[in-house]
Parts: C-alpha cells; sequence; structure tokens
C-alpha cells in the first residue's frame, strides 16, 4: 500500500481514537445514581488565593455507593471546599462535620434519568460526528493524492469506511452501556 495512504488512514484512526476517548470522559460526568469521586472533578477550590482542583486540597473517597467523602488535608480548608461544592452548583448538598465534608448523592428520579439518558445520547452523537469528519478529512486527503492510482484510492476509502464503521459501532456500544447503567434503578 502506498505510504502516504497509509499515513492518511493512520492519521483517521487517530482522530476517531480521540473522539472515543473524549467520549468516554464526558460519560464519566454523567452521574448515573453511584457516588464517584470523578463527579466532585470540576470543583474548584480557593487555595490561597488561587483556583486548584479539589483533588489537589482534599481525599476525595466513596465509601458508599451513595456517599462521597472529602478529607481536606487541611482543616482550615473545610470552610473554603464547602463553599467551592456549593459554587459549583451540582446539586448536592455538603455536610460539614468539623473533620470531613460529607455528600449523599441522592437517588435519582426517573425523569432525572431519562434527561441524562438524552445527555448521553447527544454526546455519544458529538462522538459519533468527530468520526465521520475524520472520515471525511481523510478522505478528501486520498482524494489529492497524485501519486495512487485510482484502484488505490477507491480501496483506501474503503479501508477508511470500514474504520468509520468500526469506531460508529464502538461508540454506539459504550453509550448502550452507559444507557444501561443511568436506567438502572
Amino acid at each position: 500500500m502506498n505510504e502516504d495512504i497509509q499515513f492518511i488512514i493512520d492519521s483517521a484512526k487517530e482522530a476517531m481514537d480521540a473522539a472515543v476517548k473524549h467520549l468516554e470522559k464526558q460519560f464519566v460526568n454523567i452521574r448515573a445514581g453511584k457516588a464517584s469521586p470523578a463527579m466532585l472533578g470540576s470543583v474548584m477550590v480557593d487555595y490561597y488565593g488561587s483556583s486548584t482542583p479539589l483533588s489537589q486540597v482534599a481525599n476525595v473517597n466513596t465509601p458508599d455507593g451513595r456517599t462521597i467523602s472529602v478529607q481536606p488535608w487541611e482543616k482550615n480548608m473545610l470552610q473554603e471546599i464547602e463553599k467551592a461544592i456549593m459554587i459549583a452548583n451540582l446539586g448536592f448538598n455538603p455536610m460539614n462535620n468539623g473533620d470531613m465534608i460529607i455528600i449523599n448523592v441522592p437517588p435519582l428520579t426517573e425523569e432525572r434519568r431519562r434527561d441524562l439518558a438524552k445527555q448521553a445520547k447527544a454526546e455519544a452523537e458529538d462522538g459519533k460526528i468527530g468520526i465521520r469528519n475524520a472520515r471525511k478529512d481523510a478522505n478528501n486527503e486520498i482524494k489529492k493524492l497524485d501519486d495512487a492510482s485510482d484502484d488505490e484510492k477507491k480501496n483506501a476509502e474503503v479501508d477508511v469506511q470500514t474504520l468509520t464503521d468500526k469506531y460508529v459501532k464502538k461508540v454506539d456500544d459504550i453509550l448502550a452501556i452507559k444507557e444501561k447503567e443511568i436506567m438502572t434503578v
């Protein structure tokens, strides 16, 4: 196979991989009823005047499926962390027991589950768009090649389409798992 064509296909594969990885990251932020330290991943704490991720000023754990505990490394940070969690507007009500912050993660309502499933579908669609864009870019690059025969170009486009189908299926599979996770009570 022509080196240029192989390079284009490899580039498309990397772009499709990136789209799937991005989708998986987005799915971590969609909570499915179970408590997870990742739920507080976006919380920024005012740490002596600089905005710092919560994970860098405290231990964040999940003692059980419904509770998140935040143990600051410095006791005097308790109020700041509590304030930061409230400001982050994640729908949590942190409780400060003087030692650590405990967050009870409320069970999801049926309506909220449906909303989260819709959000997951939208993220999956964005992932598919990224994959299709990678296909379009690869096909355009293949068409521009001067040193490849028409047959080589056609075969390369078929290879790119096969790759696209594989990654779209991967996105569908990831979405199915996430939807099941969201809808399971």
